[in-house]
């Protein structure tokens, strides 16, 4: 079992920034890879980001690239994401999500899932 916690977020005018976290625990995540998605209220889940804990490939939503960034802490178990030029539309529950096999932009292909951070952006 692999316990995800997320932390970071909450309201950031547009334009603002913020960080999220991810801490993992409970394996060792050598072949892991870590998701992030979001869902807006209505609508479905979505990716965002993910990485490879071995090798740090990354892979991001069209929607998002340029603005957001995905790294990890390999010594920390934990995975981040830099919300940078933030807009209204990336108002979102975020969710962290780890599997341990290489993984895609699908949320059912996640095994592990945390709670969720909640972002707001006012305009």
């Amino acid at each position: 079992q692999v316990q995800l916690v997320e932390s970071g977020g909450g309201w950031v005018q547009a334009g603002g920034s913020s960080r999220l976290s991810c801490v993992a625990s409970g394996r060792t995540l050598s072949s892991y890879y870590m998701g992030w998605f979001r869902q807006a209220p209505g609508l479905e889940r979505e990716f965002v980001a993910r990485i490879s804990w071995i090798g740090g490939r990354t892979d991001y939503a069209d929607s998002i690239k340029g603005r957001f960034t995905i790294s990890r802490d390999n010594a920390k178990n934990t995975v981040y994401l830099q919300l940078n030029r933030l807009k209204s539309e990336d108002t979102a529950v975020y969710y962290c999500a780890a599997r341990s096999s290489v993984a895609g932009k699908e949320a059912s292909e996640y095994d592990y899932w945390g709670q969720g951070t909640q972002v707001t952006v006012s305009s």
